[in-house]
């Protein structure tokens, strides 16, 4: 690594250290914390022993396992127990499931490591030593989170290890009980068993497996599974089918009331004055509550009616006649959003996140024969997810329960507990399914508005649900973006320089205020992440990003940073290989000369593709997030001046596939998905309020207008990686580059339109 990029990389580390850094300095000296046994046994009935903190075991063998993931649609329940069931030695229909409790050890791990700011091909010393610090700051904060596609990657070895450890204790309690060496006992699917044909089952030996010493546990090798990597049917489909599973909508607890809201119509507007006279005369409303009395400055300002049904709480909010300052943000516009992009672009360097060489002097030395230029754009974009945000919550006598669909279950019961002014053990969580989550409920506002509100009805429970328009109007969204390119070629063709800088908002910097109320501050890896770690190799490269603050609340939206990156990088090496002369997958051959695992993903895309039919083209880009690498072809049409994508050929290496099936399923979603933002997607702001309301003016992806998705899983002996968002980042520029190829139009704003 030259001393440029070392110099860098300490500049990041030093410059976002603050308060997490001086966790992360502080507790990387402590021993590492393990993350089999939690602070607290799990609770057993009177027919169950707990081997772990992830296994107990009854007396007719079935086996439950502490699930720490959210179910969102993305099956990661189903995954997390084939990785139980392979190293336990039992059948998937020998497992049921429980909500793992808040403890330390189901903290995600993976997420905050994924999350420092390294080139994928640096493997220097201080990488190493950050990602150990950060690996051990994660399990001292033990926070719970569903996202960042870390499950299976967190769980990978933790879950594996409860099961092998459980295994091996119920061998060695057998081997004890027939007096014979631990290496003469085998299991299958729940039992134990010697080859005198002696055998005993695991219900029978859990009480003793207890008191056993197991030795030495060792995981199974890859090429002895028997679960993982074959396909296995959702443990979860059938109570979505017969109407059984629970979401947090679902929630009902005896006696319970309905609350609904109406929030500030503008950006950081406040309530001058409420008029509730209406509201409280109507039929069997309880209470009408000023929120912004209640909760601190991380919740927008608003009202809410308690009724005792929801359509009665609907018509009483409507009813209730709010006088509002509209803030200093009044005049807020997307023009001024992107004009001030514009000029931070224009006026600052903004921060290096990579760099190779002097792509500043080769731009304008004497090889540079031809020049190339480009400013894409992306516009703020809504969670948007079937089940509005919601939140049940009860408090009475000291103690708060909650009902709640949520991706950060022990976050939810801190700020909760903060909020009662009680202590976290006071709190009971009762996790839900959530209907839809890419990111949104990753935030905790209707948490903590749902508990303010309960904490003022007098005991009852009360379920908290937003309107679509008011869940449409205050999301938490993806930033705006800009980036713009600057590359030369040579008399050759070849790639002499590449120069990237993009603005945005910091996510990251606002969910630290909102959530933890910790300022943020230095770079933030994902406004840049998808550019300063492609793998694309340019001799002389810089790629920098400028952080723009806006008051326009931002959150981690499906993917993230790569999103848009994505959209402006593949796009812009298509416009590279067309100034060269070059076809889009030659150029990306020579630039992956050294990512043999990219080449392969992008070789099979193409043999698969094959060739686009008369009157249509294809545009392929290749991404990696995550961890996985993906490549999309798009085949597109124009029709009557409309994009048509009518098929899409996906090819994904994510490492050792735990269950095809569900990976197949989240490229699809994942596409449909990216899809719909690509083709569709976009809030905007006028007079500093989101102008949208609802799905007839954000509109998602038809089922007339889904392709035919087409998806082929690499093998891989690599440990799992990402899967519930590459799927997303290279469907806007594969369909782009399909246009360009069909029409010579560049399109380098989303949403996607002709001209």
């Amino acid at each position: 690594m030259t001393e440029e990029k070392k110099s860098g990389r300490r500049r990041f580390i030093l410059g976002g250290l603050g308060v997490a850094g001086a966790l992360i300095v502080g507790w990387g000296f402590m021993p590492p914390r393990q993350r089999l046994h939690g602070a607290h046994d799990l609770p057993v009935d009177q027919n169950e022993i707990a081997l772990n903190g992830w296994i107990k075991i009854a007396k007719d063998g079935m086996v439950t396992v502490a699930l720490h993931k959210s179910e969102m649609g993305q099956g990661i329940h189903t995954a997390l127990q084939m990785l139980v069931a392979e190293e336990l030695d039992v059948a998937m229909s020998q497992i049921k499931t429980m909500a793992a409790p808040i403890d330390k050890i189901y903290g995600n791990v993976a997420m905050l490591a994924d999350g420092l700011p390294f080139h994928p091909d640096d493997n220097g010393t201080i990488k190493h030593i950050a990602q150990w610090m950060t690996s051990k700051t994660a399990r001292e904060l033990g926070l719970q989170v569903t996202g960042g596609s870390s499950s299976v990657k967190d769980a990978w070895l933790p879950m594996r290890e409860a099961g092998a450890a459980a295994r091996a204790m119920l061998v060695a309690a057998a081997a004890k009980e027939w007096s014979v060496p631990v290496g003469e006992c085998l299991t299958e699917n729940g039992v134990v068993l010697h080859s005198s044909g002696k055998k005993l089952s695991y219900g029978e030996l859990a009480a003793k497996a207890v008191e056993s010493q197991p030795g030495l546990v060792s995981l199974k090798d890859p090429k002895n599974f028997r679960i993982i990597g074959r396909p296995q049917a959702r443990t979860d489909t059938t109570a979505k089918v017969n109407g059984t599973a629970q979401f947090g909508i679902d929630a009902h607890p005896e006696g319970m009331v309905y609350a609904a809201l109406k929030l500030s119509p503008t950006i950081g507007g406040k309530i001058k004055r409420i008029d509730a006279k209406s509201a409280l005369a109507m039929a069997n409303v309880l209470n009408v509550i000023d929120l912004s009395k209640s909760l601190d400055d991380r919740s927008v300002s608003g009202v809410a009616v308690v009724a005792k049904s929801y359509w009665e709480a609907r018509k009483a909010i409507g009813a209730v006649v709010v006088d509002w300052d509209a803030g200093v943000h009044s005049q807020l516009s997307s023009e001024t959003v992107f004009k001030e992009l514009a000029q931070k672009l224009d006026a600052e360097a903004g921060f290096t996140y990579y760099q190779q060489g002097d792509a500043e002097a080769m731009l304008v030395s004497k090889a540079a024969t031809k020049t190339i230029s480009a400013e894409y754009r992306a516009p703020f974009l809504a969670h948007a997810t079937m089940e509005p945000m919601n939140c049940t919550a009860q408090f009475k006598n000291g103690q708060l329960e909650l009902w709640v669909s949520t991706q950060v279950p022990s976050i939810a019961v801190d700020v909760a507990a903060k909020l009662a002014r009680i202590s976290a053990e006071k709190v009971h969580l009762n996790m839900c399914f959530l209907g839809g989550g890419f990111g949104r409920r990753l935030e905790v506002d209707m948490v903590l508005q749902a508990v303010a509100i309960a904490m003022q009805t007098n005991g009852l429970p009360v379920k908290l649900i937003w309107s679509r328009e008011e869940d449409m109007a205050h999301d938490m969204y993806r930033p705006a973006a800009m980036a713009r390119f600057n590359a030369a070629l040579d008399d050759k063709g070849n790639v002499v320089a590449y120069q990237n800088k993009s603005a945005s908002g910091s996510v990251t910097h606002q969910v630290l205020q909102r959530t933890f109320g910790v300022p943020g501050a230095g770079p933030d890896k994902t406004t840049a992440e998808g550019e300063f770690d492609m793998p694309y190799q340019f001799a002389n490269q810089k790629i920098s990003h400028v952080i723009v603050p806006t008051p326009v609340p931002l959150g981690y939206w499906r993917s993230v940073g790569h999103s848009h990156n994505a959209f402006f990088k593949e796009s812009f090496i298509d416009e590279l290989a067309h100034a060269a002369g070059k076809t889009p997958v030659s150029l990306r051959r020579e630039l992956l000369s050294n990512n043999r695992r990219h080449l392969v993903v992008l070789d099979a895309a193409m043999n698969k593709a094959g060739q686009a039919p008369e009157g249509r083209a294809h545009g392929i880009a290749l991404h990696r997030s995550f961890g996985s690498i993906v490549a999309q072809v798009a085949e597109v049409s124009v029709q009557n001046g409309q994009i048509r994508v009518h098929k899409v050929v996906c090819v994904v290496d994510c490492g050792i596939a735990v269950n095809p099936n569900i990976i197949t399923q989240q490229m699809e979603s994942a596409i449909v998905f990216g899809l719909s933002a690509a083709l569709h997607g976009e809030i905007t702001i006028k007079e500093g309020k989101v102008t949208q309301s609802n799905f007839h003016d954000y509109a998602v992806l038809r089922m007339n207008e889904t392709p035919q998705i087409e998806v082929e899983i690499i093998k891989s002996a690599e440990p799992p990686e990402g899967i519930g968002e590459p799927g997303v980042p290279p469907i806007a520029p594969a369909v782009a580059n399909a246009v360009f190829a069909l029409t010579g139009q560049r399109l380098r704003s989303l949403p996607l339109k002709l001209a």
